[in-house]
């Protein structure tokens, strides 16, 4: 059984229709029958590249997508010839503890999430970026890894820190503007938010190839969006990746946008394809299926971990919430886009199948929600006691034996402070 996904049609884009307008008048103006013949031509040619998209797009998202729960909340018996058969086995043994425990997780990261959305609406933080709607992802394939595994993040893996053991509120200093991450990245092999689009796959690949020259069993996974996987350092990650045989898990969180570039304008095929062309698999999987994604990860992260080399993962989800608390997301997207993708909802999926299974009851649900909400008043208290940062640390650490630039730029600085201390006394 398959999923079928709100993003299946691709939108034409304003782009395609100047182009299209524009080629209609040039033909125009020529009054002859070669222009007519060539708007039509233009026109079955536009026709005929839509649904080739189109085509590629069904076949990715439909039969290609290993689903193990579906949006009602039922598990997929996988068939012989499913996607779904091969990874189903690594959660075979899942027990109903560790069930409640992906659906813990998944409830705290959005309520921790939708906390710092508010702190920054308040002006506690500058920025936040959310991750609501992608917490299935994330819950499921954090805690697919190891504690030796590394990983490797951008700026809104708030679930994967979660289950690397990061207290939540030290990823908040950063977008307060009080530290440049707020923990240690060798105390959770967790490495800190990475603000710079796609480097981190970069630095993943580096990390995977060391610890093979160490001998290590372990393995390495970067996450990225589809947005990512444009960049130049993925495609270089990819390749160093497959060449050396790097233990290493590309997961990319397709969440439909980046920023306000839809996946028309970005891929023509499925992005878990291009895995084929540098030599290692590519598997879609249900984004909003914990479970799936679960699987799936310990697949990849098990093959990497026996030498096999890369893989990428395609989590195919949705980012329901703005891009950044910068954004507006109404001025790209329409409300029915967001109204068929909460329809799949990944915390509501989980709980119809824990209510259907009986692996839960309302005294389980009411204790998680004391729970959330101690979590909520703990992250408020927590960031508007964060103190300030010392305002002259930016010039410490640039050079091991100084600069006279950087003094000379620190007493500058000092000087300037000092005219707004002046000009209180007057």
């Amino acid at each position: 059984m398959t999923e079928s996904t709100a993003a299946g049609k691709p939108r034409r884009s304003a782009g395609s229709k100047a182009a299209g307008t524009t080629g209609t008048k040039a033909a125009g103006t020529t009054g002859s029958k070669a222009g007519t013949g060539a708007k039509r031509t233009a026109r079955t040619t536009r026709t005929t590249t839509r649904t080739t998209t189109r085509t590629v797009a069904e076949k990715g998202s439909e039969t290609e997508l290993v689903q193990l729960l579906t949006p009602e909340g039922e598990r997929v018996e996988p068939g012989k010839n499913t996607p779904h058969a091969e990874y189903a086995g690594y959660v075979a043994d899942i027990t109903p503890d560790e069930l409640r425990g992906l659906y813990r997780d998944m409830v705290l990261t959005r309520r921790f999430d939708a906390e710092a959305t508010a702190l920054q609406r308040q002006g506690e933080l500058g920025l936040w970026a959310s991750l609501l709607g992608q917490e299935a992802a994330q819950i499921g394939s954090g805690r697919a890894t190891r504690e030796d595994d590394y990983v490797f993040p951008t700026y809104r893996e708030h679930g994967v820190a979660w289950c690397r053991g990061v207290d939540p509120t030290n990823l908040l200093g950063m977008f307060r503007g009080v530290n440049n991450g707020g923990w240690d990245p060798n105390g959770n092999n967790f490495h800190l938010y990475t603000i710079v689009i796609g480097s981190q796959a970069l630095h993943a690949t580096g990390y995977a190839m060391g610890i093979t020259k160490d001998g290590a069993d372990s393995a390495v996974i970067a996450y990225f969006g589809d947005g990512a996987s444009s960049q130049g350092d993925v495609s270089e990650a990819f390749n160093f990746a497959a060449v050396y045989n790097a233990p290493v898990v590309f997961f990319c969180q397709n969440n439909q946008w980046a920023i306000s570039e839809s996946n028309e304008k970005q891929t023509r095929v499925p992005l878990y394809q291009r895995a084929q062309g540098f030599g290692f698999p590519g598997v879609r999987v249900d984004g909003n299926d914990a479970l799936a994604c679960l699987a799936v990860t310990r697949w990849a992260l098990e093959r990497a971990r026996r030498g096999e080399g890369p893989a990428l993962i395609e989590a195919y989800t949705y980012r329901m919430g703005a891009h950044t608390t910068s954004d507006d997301p109404s001025r790209y997207r329409h409300d029915d886009e967001r109204a068929a993708w909460e329809a799949k909802d990944p915390i509501l999926r989980l709980r119809r199948f824990l209510e259907s299974s009986n692996h839960a009851d309302e005294g389980f649900f009411g204790e998680l929600e004391a729970e959330s909400e101690a979590l909520g008043k703990r992250v408020r208290e927590v960031v508007r006691a964060m103190p300030d940062p010392d305002r002259f640390a930016i010039f410490e650490n640039v050079y091991a034996d100084g600069h006279a630039l950087v003094d000379e730029e620190r007493a500058q600085f000092a000087a300037y402070q000092a005219s707004f201390a002046e000009a209180e006394g007057v």
